[in-house]
């Protein structure tokens, strides 16, 4: 019996948390349950990253030692959290094949290899058992899988010989739109259900969450993000936008009630992130919190976080549920992190803020077309677990010279704090950035101590709109309609996107072509463009770059106006240029909306060989918590460290070197009474860092043991 059916057994108030716990290590101790799993994505259906185990506790994780090491011979971004059943353990590789390993040595016991070259993220399968099947479910680019767990063949009476294209039933022409399930779906009785990763820009098909059958592939249910004629939201949007809009996708994961039946998904922005003349009003369901009956899709309650969002605020992960005394009564929650730094809590059965929620007013856009909701919500507890306005006090010291460079370039930036629209020809601060504050890893909850951790990205970017030129070309039209987001109207890059500046001469066009056409990690393809409008694409690359307009023009349309593209504030020697911490993690108490403590997450070496240490970075891979008192999380970017923390204080109590970045969220589990923490380490957000492609599991040292060896591929 695993932790979460004594869980059910015993309740989920936070004293019986303690009942279950304390009833589950005994049957440990006394030989009842020598294995227990990770079944899921998040560590179960609740996304509460936690484990009852104990073995590693506070008082000997000082000497974990590296256990098994697995080489998936492959160089690429792994941000897979492994699921673990019985002994096995299911996880994925960079281009999207998927590996069952010993779950006690590394040991390879087989692998799936679909023959489609994945080129986008890969966050884990989901597990479903009946007690006499297991099924593996995998997403592929826009194909979902049915494998069986025990061969990893795919299921031939699952869809269409094993498999689901996820673009067909969505709008138009499905060879011309792109989904890819990056985040694996969530397991109801015999349904799974799906989000998935849609494009940012036009066109995008619309981010429809659907569920399937386990055993056939059936459609069972639908629910349209963007609401269809008849459907309730649809007056908050323009007529016939569900025709055209797109996204409002659920990327992020989602979480089960399963007692209860009712599945939660968030979901992110509708297309264009940063202009939305084409859709005013407020977008439901876009921005929300969404609250299904999972056996039905039927809508039981929503929030919306953002309303007619311009400024790329998703709900970037699943929410965690949990249980809290509150007025004497225990209460079934939902905490909901954010981009913003927020947290969120709610009943999660009744959708009633657990504390209040208050409308803000914000200035209007004053863009051409463009409609800005006058109000946006904001909870008045918890605080912010990141700084909200970036001020002139706030920028970097590093050096003399970093802090003068910061001064000149911040007084031309429209300074801002939250919800403050772009304006045309000149640059608004971002912070938190687009990548966050909290990010798709999410947050981790202990159910005894009441406490939810997460870790936050301290950094500053800028964005803005620009129009396009009357006299642009179709591949310039193209360019800024779809890359500019990422590269740059000036093609420059920033940070993990590389210039596009004279490409063509440093690459071959087909590798250009390539990219295009199947994408690359956060890069989606564009399946629509035909050869025509590629070899536009292809001769406005080879052109000089020219700046776009930054005046208003005199309509709007849907590609008049373009983002100007991400760009990190930076300084000229490549670090952030505020002042730190520019990355935390952060432990909040749940029942009092306090927190417990904050610090400093991530450093730069090179920086902290100089003697300024403990900086923070940026942070992309979550926590997991355990009934022994530790938090296990990698996830910072340039220091490649996988760190143990004491979860009442904050502590650090071990750390080693990985051999790339951990950009994953580790799992724990126990296989003959012996407790593990892996990891996926593969780098790929530094671009001076290491990439690669390895599991890398840590245990207590067996008594007698031989040194670990790696696995063979």
């Amino acid at each position: 019996m695993g932790f979460r059916e004594w869980r059910i057994r015993f309740g989920r108030g936070a004293a019986r948390a303690r009942l279950c716990a304390l009833a589950f290590l005994f049957a440990c101790a006394c030989g009842a349950a020598q294995t227990v799993d990770w079944p899921a994505y998040g560590g179960g259906a609740d996304e509460d990253h936690y484990s009852p185990l104990t073995e590693i506790n506070r008082d000997n994780v000082s000497r974990l030692a590296l256990a098994w090491t697995y080489d998936t011979g492959e160089k690429g971004n792994i941000e897979t959290n492994p699921v673990m059943v019985g002994r096995t353990l299911y996880a994925s590789t960079s281009t999207e094949k998927v590996i069952a390993l010993d779950a006690a040595t590394g040991k390879l016991k087989w692998t799936f290899d679909s023959g489609i070259r994945g080129t986008q993220p890969t966050r884990g399968v989901a597990y479903w058992t009946d007690g006499k099947q297991a099924l593996i479910f995998a997403g592929v680019m826009n194909f979902l899988y049915c494998l069986d767990a025990k061969t990893g063949k795919p299921m031939a009476g699952f869809g269409e010989n094993g498999r689901i294209d996820l673009r067909k039933g969505l709008r138009g022409d499905y060879r011309t739109q792109f989904i890819a399930l990056t985040t694996p779906g969530i397991i109801y009785k015999d349904l799974i259900i799906v989000g998935g990763r849609n494009p940012e820009t036009h066109p995008a098909p619309p981010g429809d969450i659907r569920a399937y059958d386990v055993h056939t592939g059936a459609l069972r249910w639908t629910f349209h993000t963007i609401p269809r004629p008849g459907e309730p939201g649809t007056k908050t949007w323009p007529a016939d936008a569900w025709k055209t809009a797109g996204a409002a996708n659920n990327w992020g994961g989602m979480a089960l009630d399963a007692e209860h039946g009712i599945v939660y998904a968030p979901t992110g922005s509708a297309v264009m992130d940063f202009y939305g003349g084409d859709r005013v009003g407020d977008d439901l369901y876009a921005n929300c919190i969404l609250a299904l009956d999972a056996e039905t899709g039927k809508l039981l309650w929503y929030f919306q976080g953002v309303h007619h969002d311009v400024w790329d605020r998703d709900f970037p992960a699943a929410p965690a549920l949990y249980t809290v005394e509150k007025d004497g009564q225990s209460v079934l929650a939902l905490a909901q992190i954010t981009k913003q730094t927020y947290v969120y809590l709610f009943n999660r059965l009744t959708g009633e803020p657990l504390f209040p929620v208050h409308e803000h007013a914000y200035p209007a856009s004053k863009v051409p077309g463009e409609v800005t909701a006058r109000t946006q919500p904001e909870p008045d507890w918890p605080a912010p677990f990141g700084r909200q306005e970036l001020t002139a006090a706030m920028l970097t010291n590093r050096t003399p010279e970093a802090h003068a460079w910061a001064e000149k370039q911040f007084s031309t930036f429209q300074s801002a704090g939250q919800f403050v629209p772009f304006t045309l020809g000149k640059q608004t601060i971002i912070f938190p950035g687009f990548d966050g504050g909290g990010e798709w890893s999410g947050p981790a909850i202990d159910p005894v101590t009441d406490t939810l951790f997460v870790g936050s990205t301290e950094m500053a970017d800028t964005g803005g709109l620009a129009t396009v030129p009357n006299h642009a070309g179709e591949g310039q039209k193209i360019f800024e309609a779809r890359c500019a987001l990422c590269h740059g109207i000036d093609r420059a890059g920033s940070g993990t996107f590389p210039s596009l500046v004279n490409v063509t001469a440093r690459l071959p066009e087909s590798k250009i072509l390539d990219r295009i056409r199947h994408g690359s990690q956060r890069m989606p393809a564009f399946p629509d463009l035909d050869d025509k409008a590629l070899a536009a694409l292809l001769d406005f690359l080879r052109t000089p770059v020219v700046s776009a307009s930054g005046s208003a023009a005199s309509a709007a349309t849907t590609h008049d106006y373009v983002f100007t593209g991400y760009k990190k504030f930076l300084d000229p020697d490549g670090y952030p240029a505020i002042a730190p911490p520019w990355g935390t993690l952060n432990a909040l108490d749940l029942k009092t909306g306090k927190y417990l403590w904050q610090i400093p997450l991530g450093e730069y070496p090179e920086l902290a060989e100089k003697g300024m240490a403990n900086t923070g970075s940026e942070i992309y891979g979550g926590p997991t918590v355990t009934a022994g008192g530790v938090l296990f999380i990698g996830g910072t970017v340039y220091d490649r460290k996988f760190r143990a923390f004491d979860t009442s204080t904050g502590k650090l109590l071990w750390e080693t070197v990985l051999p790339f970045a951990g950009i994953a969220t580790p799992s724990t589990y126990m296989v003959d009474g012996r407790q593990y923490v892996v990891i996926a380490a593969s780098g790929g957000r530094d671009p001076k860092g290491p990439v690669g492609g390895e599991y890398v599991a840590f245990a207590l040292p067996a008594s007698g043991a031989p040194e670990p060896t790696p696995a063979g591929r």
